[in-house]
């Protein structure tokens, strides 16, 4: 129990439930505070988002070389497939059943917010797509030229921005997440659409299942095999993925999971579980592109168009293979397209980050059980090419 309440979950419910109460009951003079203190902690967040996208997806693209193999080719686009499947999957339904969910758009009745006291600007030090740009640079310039001294000092400044996010942004998530939601209740925004949340978290954990469903199934095309003999082991991975909401910490279990299976090879999963734990986020990336529809709806009164989404969808699959190893990794990784390309506000971000952080045990739990059925597909293709 007390592992729960100080978990960054536990932490985000409360700061929601302490920013609605506040925004509900708080007078304009106290709001002033408020807004001002959300102001601040959105400056911060932002600040940090190039220093993240360079700092995670650079490195990841580089050590790509030490992990080359023939089945690394296949791995990674396995990989892609599934994640930019799993967000297409989320978008084509997000069209169909969105507009079917009594949301609507009451800008125009909202009360106004009071004046910000004071303005701490803080730029960030390039813009999102520069650093989208300057990563995948030099990610594959550091595998072209075999630098192995600069690798290491990407591996160096990995940690570093790590660092940043463990002790400096994930501590003020809770209270940026807050003032966010003491804001919109103040507004008015967060009366009609509480219940929105929900519907949604219960409509995307059905579509984890469904993905699953259809991963397990390639699987057992491409590999002849019967994907039971694989999923039917992964019940404690699921469940401590849940319960950790990390793939690295779930590694372990996963690993374990797998080995029981009599139809997956050893030598295939000891290589594919540990990689695709990294670069297959096939839930999370459905959980991030339903939400982030949703919240477009919520705050902009339309869905992205579906050029924006197209885009975004497949630089989602792209940047995901990147994604720091912590809570909320995905969305924290994206940031800088939920920014340039769906063209969200502080608001907007702080909203998908909320939602998202509430049921990510499911979007990990979602991603580890699908690396099952990418080994499987592996464990097909190595047999079938006689690969070794």
């Amino acid at each position: 129990m007390k592992k729960f309440f100080n978990s960054l979950i536990f932490k985000l419910l409360l700061s929601v439930i302490l920013g609605l109460i506040i925004g509900f009951y708080s007078p304009a003079y106290f709001m002033n505070i408020i807004v001002t203190l959300k102001y601040v902690f959105g400056q911060i967040v932002m600040f940090a988002v190039p220093l993240i996208i360079i700092g995670f997806i650079a490195p990841s693209i580089a050590k790509l070389r030490s992990n080359a193999s023939k089945l690394l080719v296949y791995a990674v686009s396995f990989a892609y497939i599934s994640s930019v499947g799993a967000a297409a999957f989320a978008a084509i339904f997000g069209y169909i059943l969105i507009p079917k969910i009594s949301i609507f758009s009451n800008v125009g009745t909202l009360r106004e917010l009071p004046e910000i006291i004071f303005k701490l600007d803080i730029p960030p030090v390039m813009s999102v797509m520069s650093a989208l740009v300057l990563s995948i640079m030099i990610g594959l310039a550091v595998t072209w030229t075999k630098a192995d001294m600069f690798e290491k000092l990407l591996e160096q400044f990995q940690n570093i921005v790590l660092s940043i996010v463990n002790k400096i942004i994930i501590p003020i998530l809770p209270m940026f997440i807050g003032t966010t939601f003491a804001t919109l209740a103040y507004e008015g925004t967060i009366t009609n659409h509480l219940p929105v949340f929900f519907k949604v978290i219960i409509i995307v954990m059905i579509g984890h299942f469904i993905w699953l469903t259809t991963l397990y199934f390639l699987g057992g095309v491409i590999s002849r095999k019967n994907p039971i003999e694989v999923i039917k082991y992964y019940g404690p991975a699921y469940l401590t993925a849940v319960g950790s909401m990390s793939s690295a910490a779930t590694l372990p279990v996963a690993v374990e999971c797998a080995r029981k299976s009599k139809v997956l090879r050893k030598d295939i999963l000891d290589f594919s579980i540990p990689l695709f734990a990294n670069i297959h986020l096939c839930g999370s990336v459905l959980t991030e592109v339903f939400f982030v529809m949703t919240v477009s709806k919520i705050l902009y009164g339309e869905l992205p168009s579906i050029s924006s989404m197209v885009l975004f969808i497949l630089l989602l699959g792209v940047f995901a293979i990147g994604a720091p190893g912590v809570p909320g990794g995905t969305v924290m990784a994206s940031l800088g397209l939920i920014v340039s390309v769906l063209g969200f506000n502080e608001t907007g971000t702080a909203l998908i980050l909320t939602i998202f952080a509430i049921q990510d045990s499911f979007g990990t739990a979602c991603n580890v059980t699908g690396d099952g059925a990418l080994t499987l597909m592996l464990t097909g293709i190595a047999n079938r090419k006689n690969i070794n």
